[in-house]
Formats: structure tokens, sequence, C-alpha cells
């Protein structure tokens, strides 16, 4: 059966839908899985055994474009994690028999599987709501997965050769001060500032601070604020899949709730992660597919005071590893 699922948003919004594509394949290898995704996940798609092939809509090409793409894959059933019109119309008229997708917005006029699940509510996390739509297409799927869901057989070999051109002699914490996506929660850079350099008077860990390829002047802010310190400023330019491996092999990965936090549990590395104080943008919801014993969850406070009890209670967490 060729089984396509779709998911066009941001990066970490990608990797909750992983665990779905995981178990589809598993459910009957015999599976052709084939997914739709934005052109900045193409890459890390690519780089998933369990995935068959990988389609890429850029949002931009016509509607019907997209449906003869989709109708050139013969796909006998779909499975839309998250749908908008232009989707949810070009797998109608490519003529997908089996169309799933939540009962949301305009969109699920064009699906004939319309499955209520009011994400709103927050009952479950992204991810096992993604897991929920594979089960109402196969009853009896078990959607367990393996975590880590992704390694690389490389990924040492990377991590060593980055080590050596940087003098990384001891496991590294990483820093991630930017955000982007759904996130509305972080310390400001003062904050992480503080953060960093209580780190750094341990003498136990390296730090490592990473930035996405357009965070050049957010890292050359803080080149100048750690002017003087050991910290190695990595300006992720290689690709996703490239900074994926390195990260692997990171003690702690330390940031707010945005698409490297994903990437970071995606590969296993422990996580220290900021998010919003609602519903919308909380752990709850946006709690990566990883171990959960290898997540911890700070929910921001809008209040000042009890912002600033959190804070110092991060900064015993860190001075205690």
């Amino acid at each position: 059966m060729n089984i396509l699922v779709v998911r066009t948003d941001k990066l970490g919004d990608f990797i909750t839908a992983l665990p779905t594509m995981y178990v589809l394949k598993k459910h009957d290898p015999q599976n052709r899985v084939i997914v739709l995704v934005a052109p900045l996940n193409r890459a890390l798609a690519e780089a998933c055994d369990f995935i068959d092939e990988v389609l890429v809509d850029d949002g931009k090409s016509s509607l019907f474009e997209l449906s003869r793409k989709l109708k050139s894959a013969k796909i006998d059933l779909s499975i839309t994690l998250f749908s908008n019109t232009r989707v949810a119309l070009a797998q109608f008229l490519a003529g997908i028999k089996k169309r799933y997708a939540p009962a949301t917005k305009i969109a699920q006029i064009f699906y004939n599987h319309r499955i209520k699940q009011r994400r709103s509510e927050v009952k479950m996390a992204e991810f096992e709501y993604n897991l929920a739509l594979a089960r109402e297409a196969f009853s009896d799927i078990d959607i367990s997965y393996p975590k880590p869901l992704l390694q690389f057989d490389d990924s040492k070999a990377i991590y060593e050769q980055f080590c050596q051109k940087n003098g990384i002699k001891r496991e590294v914490i990483a820093f991630h001060v930017g955000f982007g996506g759904s996130s509305d929660a972080n310390w400001n850079l003062d904050e992480y500032e503080i953060l960093i350099r209580d780190v750094l008077r341990q003498e136990k860990y390296d730090v490592v601070l990473t930035f996405g390829p357009d965070e050049n002047a957010l890292r050359e802010d803080m080149q100048k604020r750690l002017e003087g310190e050991k910290v190695v400023f990595h300006l992720s330019n290689e690709g996703i899949v490239n900074f994926a491996k390195l990260i692997a092999n990171f003690k702690l990965f330390v940031s707010t709730s945005t698409g490297t936090y994903h990437l970071a549990s995606l590969v296993g590395t422990a996580t220290m992660t900021f998010f919003g104080d609602s519903n919308f943008a909380s752990a709850a919801r946006w709690k990566s597919i990883g171990d959960k014993k290898l997540q911890k969850h700070y929910m921001l406070p809008v209040d000042k005071s009890k912002r600033e009890t959190m804070f110092e209670s991060v900064r015993k967490e860190l001075l205690s590893l």
C-alpha cells in the first residue's frame, strides 16, 4: 500500500510526525511510506530509513501542479497531520481514495475520513495526536517506536572532528539562545549569559553555543558578551542532518521550545527546555518524541517574581550536573 503522510510546516512540527511515519512502516514493511514536507525538512526526511519517498511542497506551485505530483505517486491512502485547504483539495483532485485528517477548518470537507481531535484542549501531546490518526486508519497498529528514533553511523566521527577543530576535551553542554516557530517564552540574553557563566565556572564541561544559519548577528552579540571565555560559537550552516549528527553527542541541549529542541530529542540528547505558560505553548502539548527521562521542562511564568524564582531553579539544576 502506498501511504502518504502530510506535514508541511516547520522543523519541530515535522519531527512530531516522524513516529507516525515509523509506525506505518513497521505495521507492514511492504507499505510504501511517502511524505509531503516543506523544503526545509527534505534532507531530514531523506535521512529516515522508514520513509520511502519524499515529496516537497514549497507552497508556491499551483494547486494543479501539486495535485499532479500526488497523483503520480499512486497513493492509496493519505494521513494529513496538519491541513490547509490547498493540500486538502490537491489530495481530492489527485483521486486518493482514503483521506484521513483532523476535522478542523474548512479544509475538512475535502477528506472522507474526518477525525475530531480538538488539539487546542491539549489532552495529548502533538506527536500523540499524530499517532492517533494512524490508529484511525489502522485500528490494530502498534504505535510504539524506538527512542532515539533516529541514529547515524557517522555521528561519532563528525563529533570527533568537531572536538578536534574546536579544542573540546570534556563533555559538552550546548545552549541555543535563539528561537522561532510557536515558541513564545525564553530567557533574555542577559539571563542566558548568567546561565552560561555558571556552567563555565564549574570547569567541568565545555560549552557550545549553537546558532541557525540566519542567526549570525545573534552569534556576534553573544561573542561580544562572552569575550575571553572558552566557548565555542557554532553557526550551523552545513545542513540540518549534519547538525543532528553533531548534537547527538552533546551531554545536554538547553533551549526554548523550538525546532532544534525537537531535533536534539529525536537523536537521543538530554534536553532542558523552556515553554510558555499556556496550553498552546506548553510542554504538555509540545513535549518531544524522545525518552521522557531525558527531558527537563520549565514553564516560564509571566509574573516577574515567579519568573525570577524559576530562573534560580534553573541555575541550581545546571550547577548540580
